[in-house]
C-alpha cells in the first residue's frame, strides 16, 4: 500500500506553539520533508527540531520549489516536487511535509496536495497556529470582537486599496513591499502593529507606522485596526 502524505503546520516560529499532533506525526513518520535547498537551513526545520530533537535521526529531505512569476515554470517546479514525494509514498512510507504557520493559509504545500491527490494518493492536512493569530497574541491584541470583520490579505495585492472596509486588516507577506505598504497604512489612519519574525530569536515588534523600517524582513505581519 502507498504511504500517506501529511501537510503539517509547525506554527510561526516558537516551537512551544507546535501542536501535539504535529509532534506525534513527526515522531511517527518515515520521511520528513521541508521546503528549501538545505534541510537544516530552513525555517520549518529549525522550528520543529527544537520540539522534536529526535527528528534528526530520520530521513530528512529538502524539496526546493523557487518562487517565480512564470506560471508554467511554477507548475513544472510543483510537478517535480510532487514526483519526489510520490517516490517515497510508492515505497509505502508515510511522509510529513513541514509548513510554516498553518497548512491551509497561503501555503505552497497546497499546490503539491492538488497534484498528489489527483495522482491518487492520500493526503491529510494538519493545522498549525497561523502567524497572524500568534502575532496578535504576542502583542496582546484582540483581532476582532463581537461582529467585527477580519480581512486577511497578502500585502502585495493591497497596493491599490485604501483599507477602507470596516473591521481589522491582517496583511501578510509584507516585507518586500514595506515602503509602499507603509504609505497605505499611514493614509488609512488605522492603529498599526507589526510583528517581524514572530516567535523567533530575531523577533521585532513595531507599534506604529513610523517605527517600521523600510527593509523589514519577509516574515513581517501587519495588524491594522480601526481606531
Amino acid at each position: 500500500m502507498a504511504g500517506i502524505l501529511y501537510g503539517v503546520g509547525v506554527g510561526p516560529g516558537d516551537p512551544e506553539l507546535m501542536t501535539l499532533k504535529a509532534v506525534r506525526l513527526i515522531r511517527e513518520a518515515d520521511i520528513i520533508v521541508v521546503p528549501g535547498k538545505d534541510v537544516k537551513e530552513t525555517v520549518a526545520y529549525k522550528i520543529a527540531v527544537q520540539a522534536v530533537p529526535e527528528m534528526d535521526s530520520k530521513e530528512l529531505v529538502a524539496v526546493y520549489m523557487p518562487m517565480v512569476h512564470d506560471l508554467e515554470e511554477q507548475h513544472r517546479n510543483h510537478r517535480k516536487g510532487a514526483s519526489e514525494l510520490e517516490k517515497y509514498l510508492d515505497e509505502g512510507k508515510n511522509v510529513v511535509y513541514l509548513t510554516l504557520g498553518d497548512s491551509t493559509i497561503y501555503c505552497t504545500f497546497s499546490y503539491l496536495q492538488e497534484i498528489i491527490e489527483k495522482d491518487g494518493y492520500q493526503v491529510e492536512l494538519v493545522s498549525g497556529i497561523p502567524s497572524f493569530c500568534a502575532a496578535a497574541a504576542r502583542t496582546n491584541t484582540p483581532l476582532v470582537v463581537w461582529n467585527e470583520l477580519l480581512h486577511v490579505v497578502p500585502a502585495v495585492h493591497t497596493m491599490d486599496t485604501k483599507l477602507d472596509q470596516p473591521g481589522t486588516y491582517v496583511m501578510m507577506k509584507s516585507g518586500s513591499h514595506m515602503k509602499e505598504v507603509k504609505e497605505i497604512l499611514a493614509e488609512s489612519g488605522r492603529e498599526v502593529t507589526v510583528v517581524e519574525n514572530c516567535g523567533m530569536p530575531e523577533e521585532h515588534i513595531y507599534r506604529s507606522v513610523e517605527e517600521i523600517p523600510d527593509d523589514a524582513g519577509y516574515f513581517s505581519l501587519i495588524i491594522a485596526k480601526e481606531k
